[in-house]
């Protein structure tokens, strides 16, 4: 699905009633498939209790994949409330190819710190929400094949630009939870002090405010964000190790994992990943990014 920027001022507006209000339709939407009858017997409990295999996606007709809602540019609710950016295009994308429609997906909101836990708990099939690769979440998730790459990136003030980390020891830098950012800082940096939140929306809020010297996110996302906002500037634009970035599934679910490692790598010698990053954002940034800085996901 095609995205313009121009009809839009902004694609960083505030988003907190949206994302509630989808938040809610979703909730409700999940729970009407819930108290459809069913038999109560063995076979309905054991598929209650499992992860959905990719045969019973298939004979249910809907992918559910959990997204974030305020992570413009990648995944976040427009203002006519449908969910927009990179991740979202690219899940509707695999839904096409995996159940022959994308309108058969059914996005989740979810926040940095319960992607782990809506794949544990069947709330969600696979997670397309900006998720970095790490030694740490490999232990209770699946990764497939990743789809971009980025480090981390330091948006401040420009007036107070940071562009050496070193700048922020004694000072506040603002993190979601559970995210990269939050795990990097926390083990590497113990003289900065972090101040978290769960939602991007009240991140970027903080630092608006000036609750924070700087923020910390994923660079794909810190330069989109900094392009959108002039009196920002990204000072320090990569930090930290090269992350992938990937679908991810339940721990275990080998049948989904398999199939998204071939759709995957097949939607990039295709150029469909790249068609994606064209529509959603390459508007963004313009041509001030190279698009392989981030798609290239060749192990180095």
């Amino acid at each position: 699905m095609a995205l313009s920027y121009l009809t839009q001022p902004s694609i960083f507006f505030n988003i907190s009633n949206v994302v509630r209000t989808l938040s809610v339709a979703l909730c409700m939407g999940m729970l009407s498939a819930c108290s459809q009858p069913t038999e109560p017997n063995a076979s309905a409990e054991k598929n209650t209790q499992n992860d959905q295999s990719l045969d019973q996606i298939k004979k249910q007709g809907v992918f559910r994949v959990a997204v974030f809602a305020d992570n413009p540019p990648f995944g976040y609710v427009d203002s006519a409330g449908k969910p927009q950016g990179f991740d979202i295009a690219l899940a509707k994308r695999v839904t096409k190819d995996l159940l022959g429609d994308e309108n058969k997906v059914e996005f989740v909101v979810t926040e940095a710190a319960n992607r782990v836990e809506f794949l544990k708990s069947g709330k969600a099939d696979a997670v397309f929400a900006s998720f970095s690769v790490t030694p740490e979440r490999k232990q209770v998730v699946d990764f497939a094949q990743p789809y971009l790459k980025a480090a981390l990136g330091i948006v401040s003030p420009k007036a107070k630009t940071i562009t050496d980390i070193q700048q922020l020891e004694g000072k506040t830098l603002i993190v979601n939870k559970g995210s990269t950012s939050d795990i990097y800082f926390t083990k590497n940096y113990p003289k900065i002090n972090l101040l978290k939140f769960e939602q991007n929306t009240d991140a970027f809020n903080a630092l608006k405010d000036g609750r924070g010297d700087a923020i910390s996110q994923d660079s794909t996302y810190a330069l989109a964000w900094a392009a959108e906002n002039p009196t920002f500037t990204a000072g320090i634009q990569q930090i930290g190790n090269q992350d992938f970035i990937a679908p991810a599934v339940k721990k275990g679910n080998s049948q989904l994992l398999d199939w998204l490692n071939t759709e995957i790598p097949s939607l990039q010698k295709t150029g469909e990943i790249q068609k994606i990053y064209d529509q959603t954002l390459k508007p963004v940034y313009g041509g001030t990014v190279d698009a392989q800085v981030f798609l290239d996901v060749t192990p180095k």
